[in-house]
This record gives structure tokens, C-alpha cells and sequence, in this order.
């Protein structure tokens, strides 16, 4: 999942976690991550997926936005950018992954190799030899 660590401004400090595509960063209570911050317009940046480039980050026509110094329109985004908007900053990276517990499957997993052990004792001892 994608990440935004804000940066600077009032909510600076907090992350964000996209759960959904297209993603919408703005001034507008209806955007996605709602930033009142001098600069920012209300429907700034979108960013999306696509799948053969990656995440994409879009710019509203008219707006200014920059990725690690450099004024971008648009431009796929690398883990640990830093992304500019007005007087704002993020800093765009990949949510950390949540692994599963794997303690069923792998109890399972020496149960039946003690069972498949015990059964090849079992046939060394009754089969007439």
C-alpha cells in the first residue's frame, strides 16, 4: 500500500495509508487526504496505479507541485520521494507488509512428519522380514 508521511504543516508528524485507487491530495474536505496548508489547491495531485509504471502521481491543470526538488505535470513516484505542494511536504514510500502467522501451518506440517515416521517404524516392525 502507499504511504505519505506529512512532513510539514499542521498535521506534520502523521502518516497516511491509501486503501484505494485513484487517490485524491487536497484542500477539499471530499479528497482522499484533506490538507488545509497555504498552496494547496482543493483537488491538487492524484495519484494512481498503473500497473506496467507503477504509482503515478497527476497534477489538476494549472497547479504547482514538485518531486524531490524538481517541478513535475506528472511522474511515477520511487519509494522515499519527496513530494511538494505549495507550502507542504510528504514524503511518498510503501506501507510496511503485515506477515501472517505461519505456527498452524507449520504444527501441521511436523505432525504429519512424526505420523509419516511412526508409520514407517510401524511397517519395519510387522512386516515379516
Amino acid at each position: 500500500m502507499l504511504q505519505l508521511k506529512i512532513l510539514t504543516g499542521k498535521k506534520a508528524g502523521a502518516q497516511w495509508v491509501a486503501r484505494h485507487f485513484p487517490v485524491w491530495i487536497g484542500r477539499s474536505p471530499q479528497a482522499d487526504l484533506s490538507l488545509e496548508e497555504e498552496g494547496v489547491w482543493d483537488y491538487h495531485v492524484n495519484i494512481s496505479v498503473d500497473p506496467s509504471q507503477g504509482f503515478v502521481l497527476s497534477l489538476q491543470p494549472g497547479a504547482f507541485a514538485s518531486i524531490n526538488s524538481q517541478p513535475v505535470e506528472q511522474a511515477v513516484l520511487r519509494n522515499g520521494d519527496l513530494i511538494e505542494l505549495g507550502a507542504l511536504k510528504l514524503q511518498f514510500g510503501l506501507s510496511p507488509t503485515r506477515h501472517r502467522s505461519l505456527r498452524l501451518r507449520e504444527a501441521l506440517t511436523w505432525i504429519a512428519l512424526a505420523l509419516l515416521c511412526l508409520g514407517q517404524v510401524a511397517l519395519i516392525y510387522w512386516l515379516p522380514g
